[in-house]
């Protein structure tokens, strides 16, 4: 009986000690900024960004900031319209020619907005 008792004494103690540190963790926060996104853009102009990467960037929302998320929605909107996902593994551009013209112009007008925050 005493055997039963110290386990389940240890039992209890290492799942109300788990259960402590669960509730007081919290969990982990990714926030889009304006350098990530011109990053990710100047890595898609470059012809260096994996599909998987440009989803992971801008399939996530940004709740954050209400004129990045506009950017990141745009940016997808190219993806549909001007994408060439297939192309990618044989080391040709995300986006044909049209579509990395709108690219570099959204990169522009972020990079100058971006500036004139800073400032």
């Amino acid at each position: 009986m005493a055997l039963y008792l110290l386990v389940l004494g240890v039992c209890l103690l290492v799942i109300g000690a788990v259960m402590l540190v669960l509730m007081t963790s919290s969990t982990p926060r990714y926030r889009t900024e304006p350098k990530d996104l011109l990053a990710l853009f100047d890595k898609a102009l470059d012809s260096q960004v994996s599909e998987t990467e440009w989803n992971a960037m801008i399939g996530y929302p940004i709740r954050h900031n209400e004129y990045l998320d506009g950017i990141r929605r745009r940016a997808a909107h190219l993806m549909e319209q001007h994408g060439r996902r297939w192309m990618i593994a044989q080391g040709k551009p995300l986006l044909n020619q049209e579509g990395q013209a709108e690219l570099q112009a959204l990169r522009d007008h972020l990079s100058a907005h971006t500036a004139l925050r800073e400032q």
